[in-house]
């Protein structure tokens, strides 16, 4: 494994050691009761003869109902239809290819399709793998322990040349899913100790403690955090509160949220903290989405930021230095991370490195107005 410590740049010099990310590592995941026809065939892909068998039609009728709808009955494309989204079947025109073992095909799972950061690491992982003559393949897991299961599990048919995920996996049986899978894999956004096989990562522990020590350098003194309840958010939030308390500073509310869908969020915490008593001078918003919500909500309040309010984001996206007042964020580089990822994973394609390389990309403090 390289250094920890690296960055993507090679310009390693004058660089702090980042702390590692403490991730969740959940044993088991809730099962749904078990569906027959997909047990039996758990062991293998689905192939287009069990789709039939278990749909009673013919092969070249599933074929047909898959290619060309329109050559087939309307109740038989119903039974089709059912079966293949029960059993998982993959029709794809690559078959051979993927019975092979040789897909060109790269699984990418984005945690929020609406996140620009993770939008731009999909960007250019795909810009790198496509010019080693690789596709990318997106999809999305929302920060959803039951859908990334079912994302993975997908992968037992579609058979991936290697897999990106823009984040880290925190469930064992989804680790050990993927690790017996054979494919390379590259994790992001989070700075662990123990990754699945590769790791192009940020320390979101890092990233809560530098939110910590701007807002207190800019006098205030009474804080408070907003984030997701979960993963990336709880580690924020340890940097965050570790921080604050090294330097005197008390957090006087934590707000978090179970998902970040929209600004709507922001605007809604926003109200709850400006009609509470907790009369906190600065919110750190550990996810962009939120703090430009909140900023806007501020303004319809009368609110004058950062006088009354300091806000801090993290994420950097196009939308934080158009504000007004602009947005003060810790900036994340997405294009970085992808890009990083696309080249571990062309290297590794394409045998010119078979290391298990772990590497961190530094966070950034971009100082506006709004604190």
């Amino acid at each position: 494994m390289t250094d920890a410590a690296s960055a993507p740049t090679g310009q390693r010099e004058n660089l702090p050691l980042p702390s590692y990310d403490e991730v969740v590592r959940v044993r088991s995941a809730a099962k749904p009761a078990p569906d027959k026809a997909r047990t039996a065939l758990i062991a293998r892909p689905p192939r287009i003869e069990d789709v039939a068998r278990e749909a009673g039609v013919s092969p070249i009728t599933v074929s047909r109902a898959l290619r060309s709808p329109g050559l087939v009955s309307p109740a038989t494309l119903e039974r089709v239809r059912i079966v293949v989204e029960k059993t998982g079947y993959v029709s794809n025109p690559h078959a051979s290819a993927l019975r092979s073992g040789r897909s060109s095909v790269v699984a990418a799972f984005v945690s929020n399709l609406v996140s620009q950061q993770y939008h731009e690491a999909a960007d250019a992982c795909g810009e790198v793998l496509e010019a080693a003559g690789y596709q990318l393949m997106i999809g999305q897991t929302s920060y959803s322990y039951a859908r990334e299961t079912a994302a993975v599990h997908s992968l037992r048919a579609l058979k991936p040349a290697a897999v990106f995920f823009t984040g880290v996996v925190e469930l064992e049986d989804n680790r050990n899913f993927l690790r017996d899978l054979g494919v390379p894999v590259v994790e992001s956004w989070a700075f662990p100790r123990d990754p699945i096989d590769m790791l192009v990562g940020i320390s979101n522990t890092d990233g809560g403690r530098m939110a910590a020590e701007h807002l207190v350098s800019r006098g205030r003194r009474r804080l408070a955090f907003v984030g997701r309840s979960g993963g990336r958010g709880r580690l924020r939030l340890k940097g965050f509160e570790a921080r604050a308390s090294e330097l005197g500073a008390e957090i006087v509310v934590i707000r978090e949220v179970e998902h970040v869908r929209s600004m709507s969020e922001g605007h809604v915490v926003l109200r709850e903290l400006v009609a509470s008593d907790t009369k906190a001078d600065a919110v750190f918003f550990a996810n962009d989405l939120l703090a430009i919500g909140a900023l806007l909500e501020a303004r319809r309040l009368g609110l004058t930021v950062p006088d009354d309010l300091a806000i801090l984001g993290m994420g950097d996206s196009e939308f934080a230095a158009q504000m007004t007042p602009s947005l003060s964020t810790i900036a994340i580089d997405g294009a970085a991370i992808g890009r990083r990822a696309g080249e571990l994973l062309a290297d590794r394609l394409l045998e010119r490195s078979a290391q298990a390389v772990s590497e961190h990309v530094p966070l950034r403090l971009v100082a506006r107005d709004s604190s």
